[in-house]
């Protein structure tokens, strides 16, 4: 039987992932000078000794930044990867953008590229190395959670099912305590509620999950006073749970708790500073960038057929306020282009308008709505009001897109929800992406975006 000590572990784990971080800079330096060809040592290894423990500072802190030492028992071993991986990519990139600006010491390049690889890889296969450890300690009746259930109708099934589906996570439901036996849950019915400080006496479970429904919601208090005379951990999943969003957060009235159903992290003015800042720099960067391209296009837009070059159609934005969204005009000018859905092969695009659409360079001019403030770089796409009206009455939580800016590309698109594609699916990606929303899970889309294949488009029309 397990009893917590996740402090002391975390503290293990932060220290370990330490010692690889500050132990990886002066291996680079080795295999840098002493095993590659080429190298001429410019800087000594003391220095480097110091930027190790700059390095290891700064990503121990975005590793916790970013919910790394979270307990690991619910937490998925690919959300650590990427964790490790995209943290050290952004920490990387500060410190060679430092390093540009401040020239006085000339760090090797090289020696800081085989730094990041080496410390991503090893920190990687620590974390590998020890879920196949603990699933197979697991697999042999070690390291084992038990738990009992409160509770067996609908949230107790739930709850049930997700421990099912990975049972890596070392959980074992011992039995659950209702007002009556239900046949089809495959555990042991331990019996009522009236028993149960006796029951968690007798099987000292490590935790208790409350999964009552609201006939029995009376039944709280004796719950919580069962757990807390056995010294037992509570925890409730609440019989609304499906209509709240696992990081939910709590305020405080004079003593009352209020609990938020939906959290928004980019209602925070810090988040949200932080995004419209790297917002404007990207989009004034991506502007310059790609005046050259923008040129040409508007040249071949204006020479395909007659018209205007931009294509401007309101669409639907943050706090659901209307705003003209550009590109560039890639079909001939028609009477449906304000609400209607186009397909691969429309006859009333022209032949250029088919070349930009290929490559996205139509979407081009929308960095200028991201500069304006009308758009982010990341977040859902928008859509035009004449479907915002269908839609809302239709498809349950779709108004929730509009709690934030509309993006360029999102994680809707990079899932495969774009074009005629199920608004149901995109609406829930679309969710979990601003109830999750971090600068980490904007990078990711980017960098999904950009080398994955999957940019921008979520409709396409005019």
């Amino acid at each position: 039987m397990i009893r917590e000590n996740q402090r002391l572990l975390n503290g293990l784990n932060v220290l370990t992932d330490g010692v690889i971080l500050l132990l990886s800079l002066p291996a680079a330096f080795w295999l840098r000078f002493y095993v590659l060809p080429g190298g001429t040592i410019s800087v000594p290894l003391e220095a480097y000794l110091l930027l190790a423990l700059v390095l290891a500072a700064t990503h121990l802190f975005s590793y916790a930044a970013f919910g790394m030492y979270h307990s690991n028992r619910k937490t998925r071993l690919v959300r650590k990867l990427t964790i490790i991986w995209l943290s050290g990519a952004l920490n990387m990139a500060a410190l060679l953008s430092f390093l540009f600006v401040q020239k006085s010491v000339n760090y090797s390049r090289w020696t800081l590229a085989v730094f990041f690889l080496l410390s991503c890889t090893v920190l990687s296969l620590k974390r590998i190395v020890l879920r196949v450890l603990l699933r197979f300690l697991r697999r042999k009746g070690y390291n084992l959670k038990h738990v009992l259930l409160v509770g067996a109708d609908a949230m107790g099934r739930r709850y049930l099912q997700e421990i099912k589906k990975d049972s890596s996570l070392g959980y074992q439901v011992i039995g659950y305590v209702a007002s009556r036996e239900t046949s089809d849950l495959n555990i042991p019915y331990l019996g009522g509620f009236d028993h149960l400080e006796q029951l968690l006496e007798a099987h000292r479970p490590d935790e208790v999950i409350s999964a009552i429904e609201l006939e029995d919601f009376h039944r709280t208090p004796q719950i919580i006073e069962a757990c807390e005379k056995t010294g037992t951990k509570l925890s409730i999943i609440p019989f609304y749970a499906q209509y709240i969003h696992s990081a939910r957060q709590f305020d405080e009235f004079n003593g009352i708790p209020l609990m938020n159903i939906r959290r928004i992290p980019l209602d925070n003015w810090a988040n949200a500073f932080v995004k419209r800042t790297i917002d404007i720099i990207a989009s004034s960067l991506l502007l310059i960038l790609t005046a050259p391209i923008m040129l040409l296009c508007a040249i071949g837009v204006k020479l395909s057929s007659p018209g205007p070059i931009l294509f401007r159609q309101e669409r639907v934005g943050l706090n659901k306020k209307p705003f003209q969204m550009y590109k560039f005009r890639s079909m001939r000018v028609n009477a449906a282009e304000a609400t209607g859905w186009s397909s691969d092969r429309d006859d009333r695009k022209t032949k250029f308008g088919s070349f930009i659409r290929k490559f996205s360079l139509d979407e081009f001019p929308q960095f200028f709505n991201v500069l304006k403030g009308d758009m982010s770089l990341v977040g859902p796409r928008p859509e035009v009001p004449h479907y915002v009206e269908l839609f809302k009455e239709d498809v349950p939580l779709y108004m929730v897109k509009h709690q934030v800016r509309p993006g360029i590309t999102g994680w809707a698109q990079v899932n495969g929800f774009r074009g005629d594609t199920s608004i149901q699916g995109r609406i829930q990606h679309d969710i979990y992406y601003i109830e999750h929303w971090s600068l980490l899970f904007d990078l990711k889309i980017l960098w999904i975006t950009i080398f994955g294949g999957k940019f921008m488009n979520s409709e396409k029309l005019s």
